[in-house]
C-alpha cells in the first residue's frame, strides 16, 4: 500500500517548504528566526517562559498551526487567536478541556498554567456545527517575545490540494449549496465555477487554508496581524 503524502508546510519566517513531521527540527536552526530571536533580546521586554505549541484540527491532519505563547498570555487570547485566523464565522461559544479528563478549562487560565509535556487540550469553536482542534506542547524556551502580541505564527501547513469534483483541475472554489443539499464535495476549478448551477447558497466562494471551510457561515480568515 502506498504511503500518504505527508501535509506540506511552510516556515513564517525563511519560507522554506517542508513536510509536517520536520517543522519541530527547523524552527531551532532557522537563520531568520534566530535574527528575530536576537532582535528581540536586544529590546527592552522582560523576558518570560515562551511555548511552542503545535495545533492541529482534529479530524484532518493536514490543517495545522505551530505557534509561539507567552506563558503570561491567557487561554482567552489562544481562543481569539484560533477564532481569528481559523474559525469565526458567527460569533459561537466555544471552550478548552484537557483531553485526557475532558474538564473544561477557564479561559482566564495562563498558558504557563496549563501546558507541561503530555498535556493535550481540545478547543471547540460551536457547539452546533462544531470545528475541533488538538494544542499540545511540542517545546518551550526562555527569552523575550518577538512580537508584542500573546501569540506568533512559526509555521503552517500550506492549502491542501483538493480536485474539482467535475474534473481533475485543482478546485479553486467551494459551492455551499452542493455540501449542504446534494452531499456532494463542491470543490470547482475557476471554469466549472464560472458554469456551475447553483446560486441559492450563493455563488461559489474562493477555498481558504482552514479546516472550518464549507461549515456554518465561514468565509475565511480575519486581516493580520492577529
Amino acid at each position: 500500500m502506498p504511503r500518504k503524502k505527508q501535509s506540506q508546510g511552510e516556515c513564517f519566517y525563511c519560507k522554506a517548504t517542508m513536510a509536517k513531521s520536520g517543522v519541530s527540527k527547523h524552527l531551532p536552526v532557522c537563520s531568520q528566526r534566530r535574527d528575530v530571536i536576537a532582535k528581540a533580546e536586544r529590546g527592552t521586554t522582560a523576558s518570560e517562559t515562551l511555548y511552542h505549541l503545535r495545533v492541529q484540527d482534529a479530524y484532518d491532519s493536514n490543517y495545522w498551526l505551530d505557534l509561539e505563547a507567552r506563558g503570561s498570555a491567557r487561554l482567552q487570547d489562544l481562543d481569539d487567536y484560533l477564532r481569528a485566523i481559523w474559525l469565526e464565522c458567527c460569533g459561537h461559544l466555544s471552550q478548552f478541556s484537557i483531553v485526557k479528563w475532558g474538564d473544561e478549562i477557564a479561559m482566564k487560565r495562563r498558558i504557563q498554567e496549563v501546558f507541561a509535556p503530555g498535556v493535550m487540550l481540545t478547543h471547540i469553536y460551536d457547539f452546533g456545527t462544531s470545528s475541533e482542534t488538538l494544542i499540545k506542547l511540542a517545546a518551550i524556551r526562555e527569552g523575550k517575545p518577538t512580537t508584542s502580541r500573546p501569540m506568533a505564527l512559526m509555521a503552517r501547513n500550506l492549502l491542501p490540494e483538493t480536485k474539482c469534483m467535475e474534473c481533475d483541475e485543482q478546485a479553486t472554489r467551494l459551492c455551499q449549496e452542493c455540501i449542504s443539499e446534494d452531499d456532494a464535495s463542491g470543490m470547482l476549478c475557476d471554469q466549472h465555477a464560472e458554469t456551475h448551477p447553483h446560486d441559492d447558497y450563493g455563488e461559489p466562494f474562493p477555498i481558504v487554508n482552514s479546516p472550518r471551510l464549507g461549515m456554518c457561515g465561514y468565509d475565511g480568515p480575519a486581516e493580520p496581524p492577529y
